[in-house]
């Protein structure tokens, strides 16, 4: 009987401490616990140890609270100039209050996807499809800020909403492409007849150019031949008058020397006849001579004889003369 009584008081502490176990309760980080108390809400339990009351106390939900990301399905949406295409969108939310959330909604995540779906169609169906395929951004802030006020009563902050892919119809697509195929073309068009207007505007600048450099070489050509002219013209001057100045200076020296030499008569009518001769050398055929070397005529025949006496013969006459 005691044996029996023993293991009955050891079975009954083996069920208090496994009952004393389960009351302890460790709650994760990023983590909370909502608690109720015979059914109704008893409060939230943060991070740490915790204990409740067994049999009475139960953790209805366990709620994370990290940021969550989640993926729906492409919805059929019509824009306003009714094209119908398919969008999917990619939803980042987090848990702010566990109490709203445990017992704001039956299904949060399904009522986030209506409402993403709703909000979608109401959106686009004020865009046409071009504005639609340009305008994610604004799309984006403007079904965040719906989804945030819409879940903010199930204790969810929208953080985020993307347009994760715009798949309009195959014609559009089709379409499209030829499109951006032909403005593609387009530009390149634009581009290559700008290359061509370009190219013939520096070819021309270039023949200007070099016609203004041609000119110029020209005109600089043109001086320097001048200059060179001026120059040769100027020392042409220079020697010719050189040529009389020496011509003078020689035929004052042969003045002076004849001077001092004070020769008598019969000398400078010989150098008198001398000139004569030189001049009977031209092309004259009438001269007249002065009187005062009339005297001597019968030494020559005529001037043209003088004209051609040698040297020898002139210093001969001299000779004569002097005797």
């Amino acid at each position: 009987m005691r044996i029996l009584a023993t293991t009955f008081v050891i079975f009954i502490i083996f069920i208090i401490v496994i009952a004393a176990l389960s009351c302890i309760r460790i709650v994760p980080q990023a983590s909370a616990y909502v608690i109720e108390r015979l059914g109704a809400y008893q409060g939230t339990w943060s991070v740490g140890i915790h204990f409740k009351v067994p049999f009475i106390d139960r953790v209805a939900r366990k709620v994370l609270l990290k940021e969550q990301v989640v993926d729906f399905a492409p919805q059929p949406v019509i824009t306003k100039d009714n094209v119908t295409m398919r969008i999917d969108t990619v939803v980042f939310y987090q848990i702010t209050d566990p109490k709203l959330f445990a017992y704001g909604v039956e299904n949060p995540i399904m009522a986030i996807e209506n409402l993403t779906a709703t909000t979608l169609r109401n959106i686009i169906g004020d865009l046409e499809l071009d504005q639609t395929l340009t305008s994610r951004e604004t799309i984006n802030t403007k079904m965040r800020a719906t989804l945030d006020i819409a879940t903010d009563p199930w204790g969810i902050k929208v953080n985020r909403v993307e347009l994760k892919n715009i798949i309009p119809p195959a014609a559009i697509q089709d379409a499209m492409e030829k499109q951006m195929k032909a403005e593609r073309e387009r530009r390149e068009a634009i581009l290559r007849a700008e290359g061509e207007k370009k190219s013939a505007i520096l070819r021309a600048e270039g023949k200007k150019e070099a016609l203004i450099l041609e000119a110029e070489a020209d005109k600089q050509a043109a001086i320097l031949r001048a200059e060179a002219e001026k120059e040769a013209t100027i020392r042409e001057a220079e020697g010719q008058a050189q040529a009389i100045l020496d011509i003078q200076k020689a035929t004052a020296d042969g003045l002076r020397f004849l001077k001092e030499a004070d020769p008598n008569n019969a000398v400078l009518q010989l150098k008198s006849l001398e000139a004569f001769g030189k001049a009977a050398d031209g092309k004259a055929t009438k001269i007249i001579i002065p009187s005062e070397i009339q005297g001597i005529a019968g030494l020559v025949k005529s001037l043209t004889e003088v004209g051609a006496l040698d040297e020898g013969e002139k210093k001969e006459a001299v000779t004569k003369l002097e005797k």
